[in-house]
Protein backbone atom coordinates (compact mmCIF):
# COMPACT_ATOMS: atom_id res chain seq x y z
CA UNK A 1 0.00 0.00 0.00
CA UNK A 2 1.46 3.61 -0.86
CA UNK A 3 2.12 6.09 1.48
CA UNK A 4 1.24 9.39 1.36
CA UNK A 5 2.00 11.99 4.45
CA UNK A 6 -0.68 14.77 3.94
CA UNK A 7 0.69 16.19 7.38
CA UNK A 8 2.64 15.76 10.24
CA UNK A 9 2.58 16.76 13.52
CA UNK A 10 5.46 19.22 15.13
CA UNK A 11 5.53 19.86 18.42
CA UNK A 12 7.69 23.33 17.92
CA UNK A 13 4.33 24.21 16.07
CA UNK A 14 2.08 22.88 18.90
CA UNK A 15 4.04 25.06 21.46
CA UNK A 16 2.83 28.58 19.48
CA UNK A 17 0.80 30.80 21.21
CA UNK A 18 0.58 33.54 18.38
CA UNK A 19 -2.77 35.33 20.03
CA UNK A 20 -4.33 35.15 17.20
CA UNK A 21 -8.47 35.62 17.16
CA UNK A 22 -9.89 31.97 16.82
CA UNK A 23 -12.23 30.97 13.92
CA UNK A 24 -15.61 29.68 14.50
CA UNK A 25 -16.77 27.86 11.54
CA UNK A 26 -20.27 25.75 10.62
CA UNK A 27 -19.93 22.10 10.15
CA UNK A 28 -21.27 21.11 6.79
CA UNK A 29 -21.45 17.51 4.69
CA UNK A 30 -19.90 18.23 0.95
CA UNK A 31 -22.06 16.43 -1.11
CA UNK A 32 -19.10 14.59 -2.36
CA UNK A 33 -19.23 12.58 0.53
CA UNK A 34 -22.95 11.85 0.94
CA UNK A 35 -23.78 8.10 1.25
CA UNK A 36 -20.13 7.20 1.43
CA UNK A 37 -21.41 4.76 4.35
CA UNK A 38 -24.22 3.46 2.78
CA UNK A 39 -23.84 -0.51 3.69
CA UNK A 40 -20.88 0.09 5.86
CA UNK A 41 -20.67 -0.48 9.77
CA UNK A 42 -17.97 1.41 12.61
CA UNK A 43 -17.11 0.50 15.82
CA UNK A 44 -14.87 3.45 17.97
CA UNK A 45 -12.32 2.71 20.76
CA UNK A 46 -12.26 5.43 23.11
CA UNK A 47 -9.65 5.86 25.67
CA UNK A 48 -8.76 8.79 28.22
CA UNK A 49 -10.91 11.76 29.19
CA UNK A 50 -14.33 13.03 28.46
CA UNK A 51 -13.16 15.13 26.18
CA UNK A 52 -12.59 11.93 23.76
CA UNK A 53 -15.39 10.57 24.74
CA UNK A 54 -17.50 14.46 23.69
CA UNK A 55 -15.14 13.96 20.31
CA UNK A 56 -16.23 10.04 19.55
CA UNK A 57 -19.74 11.22 19.93
CA UNK A 58 -18.91 13.60 17.44
CA UNK A 59 -17.14 11.20 15.05
CA UNK A 60 -19.97 8.47 15.68
CA UNK A 61 -22.50 11.35 14.37
CA UNK A 62 -19.83 12.14 11.23
CA UNK A 63 -19.95 8.23 10.27
CA UNK A 64 -23.66 8.23 10.55
CA UNK A 65 -24.83 11.30 8.65
CA UNK A 66 -22.10 9.58 5.96
CA UNK A 67 -24.23 6.56 5.96
CA UNK A 68 -22.30 4.14 8.31
CA UNK A 69 -24.61 2.17 10.99
CA UNK A 70 -22.80 1.09 14.60
CA UNK A 71 -21.40 -2.43 14.72
CA UNK A 72 -21.74 -4.96 17.40
CA UNK A 73 -17.91 -4.71 18.01
CA UNK A 74 -14.74 -3.92 16.37
CA UNK A 75 -14.50 -7.72 14.87
CA UNK A 76 -17.64 -7.01 13.18
CA UNK A 77 -17.26 -3.27 11.41
CA UNK A 78 -15.77 -2.40 8.14
CA UNK A 79 -14.62 0.74 9.89
CA UNK A 80 -12.19 0.60 13.57
CA UNK A 81 -11.29 3.91 14.82
CA UNK A 82 -8.99 4.18 17.70
CA UNK A 83 -9.79 7.38 19.62
CA UNK A 84 -6.39 8.03 21.81
CA UNK A 85 -5.02 9.29 24.75
CA UNK A 86 -1.73 10.40 25.43
CA UNK A 87 -1.86 11.41 28.92
CA UNK A 88 0.43 8.80 30.30
CA UNK A 89 2.38 6.07 28.73
CA UNK A 90 0.13 3.33 30.28
CA UNK A 91 -2.54 4.99 27.97
CA UNK A 92 -0.42 4.67 24.80
CA UNK A 93 1.01 0.85 25.83
CA UNK A 94 -3.31 -0.08 26.09
CA UNK A 95 -3.14 1.49 22.60
CA UNK A 96 -0.59 -0.53 20.92
CA UNK A 97 -1.73 -3.63 22.50
CA UNK A 98 -5.22 -2.90 20.86
CA UNK A 99 -3.12 -2.77 17.23
CA UNK A 100 -1.64 -5.69 17.51
CA UNK A 101 -4.71 -7.44 18.59
CA UNK A 102 -6.55 -5.75 14.61
CA UNK A 103 -3.68 -7.04 12.77
CA UNK A 104 -4.74 -10.46 13.07
CA UNK A 105 -7.95 -9.41 12.16
CA UNK A 106 -6.95 -7.17 9.61
CA UNK A 107 -5.36 -10.12 8.01
CA UNK A 108 -8.63 -12.34 7.79
CA UNK A 109 -10.41 -9.24 6.87
CA UNK A 110 -8.06 -6.78 4.27
CA UNK A 111 -11.17 -4.57 3.48
CA UNK A 112 -11.37 -3.30 6.76
CA UNK A 113 -10.23 -0.27 7.22
CA UNK A 114 -8.41 1.37 10.32
CA UNK A 115 -7.96 4.21 11.76
CA UNK A 116 -6.63 6.13 14.65
CA UNK A 117 -7.26 9.67 16.26
CA UNK A 118 -7.05 11.34 19.38
CA UNK A 119 -4.25 13.06 21.03
CA UNK A 120 -1.38 10.41 20.16
CA UNK A 121 -1.10 11.42 16.95
CA UNK A 122 -0.66 15.24 18.23
CA UNK A 123 3.08 13.61 19.46
CA UNK A 124 5.52 13.26 16.92
CA UNK A 125 6.72 9.80 18.45
CA UNK A 126 3.70 8.02 18.28
CA UNK A 127 2.98 9.00 14.71
CA UNK A 128 6.53 7.62 13.46
CA UNK A 129 5.81 4.92 15.50
CA UNK A 130 2.18 4.06 13.88
CA UNK A 131 3.91 4.68 10.37
CA UNK A 132 7.25 2.32 10.93
CA UNK A 133 5.70 -0.55 13.32
CA UNK A 134 1.92 -0.58 12.27
CA UNK A 135 1.52 -0.13 8.50
CA UNK A 136 -1.81 -1.60 8.57
CA UNK A 137 -3.28 1.22 10.05
CA UNK A 138 -4.94 2.91 6.95
CA UNK A 139 -5.88 6.39 8.54
CA UNK A 140 -4.16 8.64 10.98
CA UNK A 141 -6.06 12.20 11.69
CA UNK A 142 -5.40 14.28 15.12
CA UNK A 143 -7.35 16.27 17.41
CA UNK A 144 -7.83 19.63 15.11
CA UNK A 145 -8.89 17.91 11.89
CA UNK A 146 -12.07 15.00 13.12
CA UNK A 147 -14.21 17.98 10.74
CA UNK A 148 -12.24 16.82 7.61
CA UNK A 149 -13.40 13.08 8.81
CA UNK A 150 -15.58 12.57 5.62
CA UNK A 151 -12.78 13.67 2.91
CA UNK A 152 -9.87 11.70 4.39
CA UNK A 153 -12.73 8.32 4.63
CA UNK A 154 -12.98 9.39 0.72
CA UNK A 155 -9.28 9.65 0.17
CA UNK A 156 -8.45 6.42 2.55
CA UNK A 157 -11.49 4.19 0.17
CA UNK A 158 -10.57 5.56 -3.30
CA UNK A 159 -6.77 5.97 -3.50
CA UNK A 160 -6.53 2.66 -1.41
CA UNK A 161 -3.49 5.03 0.07
CA UNK A 162 -2.40 5.46 3.83
CA UNK A 163 -3.68 8.49 4.71
CA UNK A 164 -2.10 10.76 7.19
CA UNK A 165 -3.22 14.26 8.44
CA UNK A 166 -2.48 15.26 11.51
CA UNK A 167 -2.13 19.25 12.06
CA UNK A 168 -0.15 21.09 14.75
CA UNK A 169 -2.29 24.35 15.20
CA UNK A 170 -3.18 26.33 18.15
CA UNK A 171 -7.45 25.55 17.03
CA UNK A 172 -10.14 26.94 16.09
CA UNK A 173 -13.78 25.88 16.84
CA UNK A 174 -16.38 24.24 14.65
CA UNK A 175 -20.53 24.52 15.74
CA UNK A 176 -23.29 22.02 14.52
CA UNK A 177 -21.45 19.06 13.69
CA UNK A 178 -24.18 16.19 14.21
CA UNK A 179 -23.50 13.95 17.42
CA UNK A 180 -25.03 10.54 18.44
CA UNK A 181 -24.79 10.74 22.01
CA UNK A 182 -23.88 7.62 23.93
CA UNK A 183 -26.70 8.32 26.41
CA UNK A 184 -30.30 9.62 26.79
CA UNK A 185 -30.51 11.38 29.60
CA UNK A 186 -26.88 13.08 30.42
CA UNK A 187 -24.72 14.66 27.85
CA UNK A 188 -21.43 15.91 27.81
CA UNK A 189 -21.37 19.47 26.42
CA UNK A 190 -17.97 21.32 25.20
CA UNK A 191 -17.90 25.09 26.46
CA UNK A 192 -13.90 25.07 25.72
CA UNK A 193 -10.89 23.55 23.94
CA UNK A 194 -6.95 23.77 24.64
CA UNK A 195 -4.98 24.53 27.31
CA UNK A 196 -2.84 27.56 27.79
CA UNK A 197 -1.09 26.41 31.59
CA UNK A 198 1.62 24.70 30.59
CA UNK A 199 2.00 22.18 33.12
CA UNK A 200 5.45 20.99 32.89
CA UNK A 201 4.50 17.25 32.98
CA UNK A 202 1.54 17.60 30.50
CA UNK A 203 1.46 16.91 26.94
CA UNK A 204 -2.43 18.19 26.65
CA UNK A 205 -1.54 21.71 25.86
CA UNK A 206 0.58 20.65 22.72
CA UNK A 207 -2.15 18.12 21.92
CA UNK A 208 -5.29 20.54 21.99
CA UNK A 209 -4.02 23.50 21.19
CA UNK A 210 -4.68 26.74 22.84
CA UNK A 211 -7.29 27.45 25.04
CA UNK A 212 -10.88 28.72 23.00
CA UNK A 213 -14.26 29.40 24.76
CA UNK A 214 -17.36 28.77 22.85
CA UNK A 215 -19.69 31.43 22.38
CA UNK A 216 -22.24 31.65 25.36
CA UNK A 217 -25.36 31.52 22.89
CA UNK A 218 -23.86 28.47 21.39
CA UNK A 219 -23.57 26.45 24.77
CA UNK A 220 -26.68 27.63 26.05
CA UNK A 221 -28.65 26.55 23.13
CA UNK A 222 -26.66 23.27 23.06
CA UNK A 223 -28.18 23.17 26.66
CA UNK A 224 -31.64 24.35 25.91
CA UNK A 225 -32.00 21.53 22.81
CA UNK A 226 -30.84 18.56 25.34
CA UNK A 227 -33.88 19.56 27.91
CA UNK A 228 -36.22 19.73 25.23
CA UNK A 229 -35.14 16.32 24.50
CA UNK A 230 -35.54 15.34 28.25
CA UNK A 231 -32.21 15.12 29.42
CA UNK A 232 -31.47 15.47 32.98
CA UNK A 233 -27.59 16.19 33.59
CA UNK A 234 -25.04 17.89 31.34
CA UNK A 235 -21.39 18.08 32.46
CA UNK A 236 -19.75 21.27 31.02
CA UNK A 237 -16.16 19.95 29.61
CA UNK A 238 -12.48 21.65 29.00
CA UNK A 239 -9.40 21.07 29.85
CA UNK A 240 -9.65 24.11 32.64
CA UNK A 241 -13.70 24.88 32.47
CA UNK A 242 -12.54 28.27 35.38
CA UNK A 243 -11.00 29.87 32.50
CA UNK A 244 -13.56 29.83 30.27
CA UNK A 245 -14.14 33.44 28.53
CA UNK A 246 -10.77 34.78 29.10
CA UNK A 247 -10.35 34.65 25.78
CA UNK A 248 -13.05 36.41 24.06
CA UNK A 249 -12.36 39.45 25.95
CA UNK A 250 -15.75 40.01 27.63
CA UNK A 251 -16.59 40.48 31.19
CA UNK A 252 -18.47 37.11 31.19
CA UNK A 253 -16.70 34.19 33.38
CA UNK A 254 -17.34 30.64 33.98
CA UNK A 255 -19.57 31.98 36.75
CA UNK A 256 -21.42 33.43 34.42
CA UNK A 257 -22.40 30.75 32.70
CA UNK A 258 -23.20 28.73 34.97
CA UNK A 259 -26.19 31.46 36.61
CA UNK A 260 -27.17 31.27 32.72
CA UNK A 261 -27.26 27.64 32.81
CA UNK A 262 -29.38 27.40 35.72
CA UNK A 263 -32.59 29.40 33.87
CA UNK A 264 -32.87 26.40 30.93
CA UNK A 265 -34.30 24.30 32.81
CA UNK A 266 -31.63 21.30 33.23
CA UNK A 267 -31.86 19.60 36.28
CA UNK A 268 -28.13 18.83 37.10
CA UNK A 269 -25.14 20.34 36.02
CA UNK A 270 -21.93 19.24 36.32
CA UNK A 271 -18.50 20.58 35.32
CA UNK A 272 -14.83 19.67 34.37
CA UNK A 273 -11.92 20.13 34.56
CA UNK A 274 -11.38 23.17 37.04
CA UNK A 275 -7.84 24.71 37.64
CA UNK A 276 -7.32 26.01 41.22
CA UNK A 277 -5.59 28.97 40.34
CA UNK A 278 -8.46 30.20 38.18
CA UNK A 279 -11.28 29.14 40.51
CA UNK A 280 -12.92 32.54 41.33
CA UNK A 281 -15.46 33.51 44.00
CA UNK A 282 -18.80 34.24 41.26
CA UNK A 283 -17.87 30.32 40.30
CA UNK A 284 -18.04 29.39 44.11
CA UNK A 285 -21.17 31.79 44.55
CA UNK A 286 -22.63 29.99 41.50
CA UNK A 287 -22.59 26.80 42.59
CA UNK A 288 -23.95 27.75 46.36
CA UNK A 289 -27.19 29.78 44.57
CA UNK A 290 -27.80 27.41 41.59
CA UNK A 291 -30.34 24.57 42.21
CA UNK A 292 -29.02 22.75 39.37
CA UNK A 293 -25.12 22.92 40.16
CA UNK A 294 -24.11 19.63 41.91
CA UNK A 295 -22.42 20.02 45.22
CA UNK A 296 -19.34 18.14 44.39
CA UNK A 297 -16.13 19.44 42.83
CA UNK A 298 -13.38 18.08 41.11
CA UNK A 299 -10.18 20.38 41.97
CA UNK A 300 -6.75 19.06 40.76
CA UNK A 301 -4.15 19.34 43.53
CA UNK A 302 -1.41 16.91 41.86
CA UNK A 303 1.25 18.01 44.97
CA UNK A 304 0.97 19.59 48.23
CA UNK A 305 4.42 20.27 48.81
CA UNK A 306 5.00 23.87 47.16
CA UNK A 307 8.24 23.17 45.32
CA UNK A 308 6.93 20.31 43.48
CA UNK A 309 4.19 22.77 42.45
CA UNK A 310 6.17 25.54 40.96
CA UNK A 311 8.23 22.65 39.12
CA UNK A 312 5.08 21.38 38.04
CA UNK A 313 4.44 25.36 36.97
CA UNK A 314 0.71 25.03 38.72
CA UNK A 315 1.15 28.67 39.83
CA UNK A 316 -1.00 28.41 43.24
CA UNK A 317 0.60 27.31 46.83
CA UNK A 318 -0.29 24.43 49.51
CA UNK A 319 -1.98 27.00 51.11
CA UNK A 320 -3.58 29.00 48.30
CA UNK A 321 -4.98 25.85 47.57
CA UNK A 322 -6.23 25.22 51.08
CA UNK A 323 -7.71 28.69 51.18
CA UNK A 324 -9.75 28.06 48.47
CA UNK A 325 -10.79 25.27 49.89
CA UNK A 326 -11.84 26.73 53.14
CA UNK A 327 -13.94 29.23 51.34
CA UNK A 328 -15.56 26.20 49.38
CA UNK A 329 -16.89 24.86 52.20
CA UNK A 330 -18.17 27.77 53.78
CA UNK A 331 -20.39 28.26 50.97
CA UNK A 332 -21.24 24.49 50.05
CA UNK A 333 -20.98 22.96 53.59
CA UNK A 334 -22.21 19.67 51.84
CA UNK A 335 -19.75 20.03 48.82
CA UNK A 336 -17.68 16.85 48.41
CA UNK A 337 -14.33 17.16 47.45
CA UNK A 338 -12.09 14.75 44.92
CA UNK A 339 -8.62 15.50 42.99
CA UNK A 340 -5.77 14.32 41.25
CA UNK A 341 -2.32 13.44 42.63
CA UNK A 342 0.95 12.84 40.98
CA UNK A 343 3.80 10.61 43.11
CA UNK A 344 7.07 10.25 41.83
CA UNK A 345 7.60 13.72 40.38
CA UNK A 346 11.33 13.98 39.52
CA UNK A 347 13.59 14.26 42.54
CA UNK A 348 9.90 14.58 44.90
CA UNK A 349 11.59 13.84 48.23
CA UNK A 350 10.26 11.96 51.48
CA UNK A 351 9.32 15.54 53.03
CA UNK A 352 7.76 16.51 49.89
CA UNK A 353 5.85 13.91 49.92
CA UNK A 354 4.67 13.80 53.33
CA UNK A 355 3.12 17.30 52.74
CA UNK A 356 0.80 16.16 49.91
CA UNK A 357 -0.51 13.11 52.46
CA UNK A 358 -1.13 16.56 54.84
CA UNK A 359 -2.94 18.42 52.13
CA UNK A 360 -4.83 14.82 51.53
CA UNK A 361 -5.34 15.10 55.55
CA UNK A 362 -6.53 18.84 55.90
CA UNK A 363 -8.91 18.69 52.86
CA UNK A 364 -10.22 14.79 53.32
CA UNK A 365 -11.07 14.47 49.66
CA UNK A 366 -14.17 11.91 48.85
CA UNK A 367 -11.89 10.61 46.18
CA UNK A 368 -8.86 10.88 44.34
CA UNK A 369 -6.71 9.78 40.92
CA UNK A 370 -3.55 8.83 42.02
CA UNK A 371 -0.87 8.45 39.56
CA UNK A 372 3.03 7.46 39.49
CA UNK A 373 4.49 10.58 37.03
CA UNK A 374 4.88 9.71 33.61
CA UNK A 375 7.50 10.77 31.31
CA UNK A 376 5.80 12.80 27.82
CA UNK A 377 8.57 13.54 26.11
CA UNK A 378 8.34 17.12 24.76
CA UNK A 379 7.47 18.23 27.80
CA UNK A 380 9.79 20.30 30.36
CA UNK A 381 9.81 17.53 33.43
CA UNK A 382 10.86 15.14 30.38
CA UNK A 383 14.21 16.91 30.89
CA UNK A 384 14.56 16.98 34.35
CA UNK A 385 16.98 14.52 36.58
CA UNK A 386 14.86 12.05 38.37
CA UNK A 387 16.95 9.78 41.87
CA UNK A 388 13.96 8.43 43.38
CA UNK A 389 13.32 4.85 41.91
CA UNK A 390 10.12 3.30 40.18
CA UNK A 391 9.99 0.75 43.52
CA UNK A 392 9.77 4.03 45.83
CA UNK A 393 7.36 5.43 43.65
CA UNK A 394 5.09 2.38 43.80
CA UNK A 395 5.44 2.87 47.47
CA UNK A 396 4.83 6.63 48.26
CA UNK A 397 1.44 5.55 45.84
CA UNK A 398 0.27 2.60 48.12
CA UNK A 399 0.77 5.09 51.40
CA UNK A 400 -1.30 7.57 49.22
CA UNK A 401 -4.29 5.59 48.17
CA UNK A 402 -4.51 4.03 51.62
CA UNK A 403 -4.93 7.69 52.70
CA UNK A 404 -7.47 8.45 49.96
CA UNK A 405 -9.63 5.25 50.80
CA UNK A 406 -10.08 6.16 54.17
CA UNK A 407 -11.56 9.73 53.43
CA UNK A 408 -13.37 7.98 50.40
CA UNK A 409 -15.07 5.72 52.50
CA UNK A 410 -15.75 8.37 55.42
CA UNK A 411 -17.48 10.61 52.51
CA UNK A 412 -19.88 7.48 51.71
CA UNK A 413 -20.58 6.61 55.08
CA UNK A 414 -21.35 10.41 56.19
CA UNK A 415 -24.50 9.93 53.79
CA UNK A 416 -25.46 7.00 55.91
CA UNK A 417 -29.44 6.70 56.84
CA UNK A 418 -29.49 9.91 54.46
CA UNK A 419 -31.78 10.52 51.28
CA UNK A 420 -29.93 11.10 48.29
CA UNK A 421 -31.42 11.77 44.30
CA UNK A 422 -30.16 9.33 42.31
CA UNK A 423 -30.25 9.83 38.10
CA UNK A 424 -30.30 5.98 37.33
CA UNK A 425 -27.83 4.95 34.49
CA UNK A 426 -28.71 1.58 34.45
CA UNK A 427 -28.53 -2.37 35.53
CA UNK A 428 -25.46 -2.81 38.13
CA UNK A 429 -23.05 -4.40 36.61
CA UNK A 430 -22.34 -6.55 39.99
CA UNK A 431 -25.91 -7.80 40.58
CA UNK A 432 -28.65 -7.93 37.88
CA UNK A 433 -31.18 -7.40 40.37
CA UNK A 434 -29.87 -3.92 41.57
CA UNK A 435 -30.15 -0.53 39.50
CA UNK A 436 -27.62 1.75 39.80
CA UNK A 437 -27.08 5.44 39.37
CA UNK A 438 -25.27 8.91 40.72
CA UNK A 439 -26.14 10.98 43.86
CA UNK A 440 -26.02 15.03 43.86
CA UNK A 441 -22.33 14.50 45.72
CA UNK A 442 -21.47 12.35 42.39
CA UNK A 443 -21.95 9.30 45.23
CA UNK A 444 -22.33 5.73 43.07
CA UNK A 445 -25.48 4.41 44.61
CA UNK A 446 -26.24 0.56 44.30
CA UNK A 447 -30.35 -0.06 45.57
CA UNK A 448 -32.32 -2.65 44.38
CA UNK A 449 -34.94 -2.75 41.82
CA UNK A 450 -35.75 -4.06 38.30
CA UNK A 451 -37.68 -1.39 36.90
CA UNK A 452 -36.11 -0.27 34.21
CA UNK A 453 -38.44 3.08 33.49
CA UNK A 454 -36.77 4.49 36.22
CA UNK A 455 -33.43 4.39 33.79
CA UNK A 456 -32.89 8.13 32.92
CA UNK A 457 -34.98 9.20 36.01
CA UNK A 458 -34.08 11.03 39.13
CA UNK A 459 -35.06 8.83 42.55
CA UNK A 460 -34.69 9.18 46.14
CA UNK A 461 -32.67 6.95 47.43
CA UNK A 462 -32.10 6.34 51.55
CA UNK A 463 -28.47 5.21 51.85
CA UNK A 464 -27.99 1.77 53.96
CA UNK A 465 -24.46 1.63 54.01
CA UNK A 466 -21.51 3.41 52.78
CA UNK A 467 -18.69 1.33 51.14
CA UNK A 468 -15.16 2.37 50.06
CA UNK A 469 -15.85 3.21 46.46
CA UNK A 470 -19.90 3.01 46.75
CA UNK A 471 -23.24 3.12 48.29
CA UNK A 472 -26.11 0.96 48.92
CA UNK A 473 -29.38 2.57 49.51
CA UNK A 474 -33.24 1.42 48.58
CA UNK A 475 -36.08 3.19 46.86
CA UNK A 476 -38.06 5.67 49.23
CA UNK A 477 -41.04 7.69 48.03
CA UNK A 478 -40.96 11.71 49.55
Amino acid sequence: MAKIKLSMPNLGDARMRKQKNTMTYTYRLDDTYKNEGHGKTYYIYTYGCQGNEADSEVISGILEDLGYTLAISGEDSDLVILNTCAIRENAENRIWGVLGNLKGIKAKRPNMLIGICGCMPQEENATNKLITSYPFVDLIFGTHNIYDLPKLLHEAYSKESKVIEVISTEGDIYEGAPKHRALNHKAWVNIMFGCDEFCTYCIVPYTRGKERSRAKDDIINEVKELVKKGYKEVTLLGQNVNAYGKDLGLDYTFGDLLYDLDKTGIARIRFTTSHPKDLDLKTIYAMRDCKSVMPQLHLPVQSGDDHILKKMNRKYTHQEYLDKIAILKKEIPNISLTTDIIVGFPNETEEEFNNTLKLVDEVKFEGAFTFIYSKREGTPAARMEDSVSLEEKHRRLDKLNELVDKYYLEGNKRFEGKIVHVLVDGISKNNKDNLCGYSENLKLVHFPSKDMSLIGQIVPVKIIEGKTWFALGELVSE
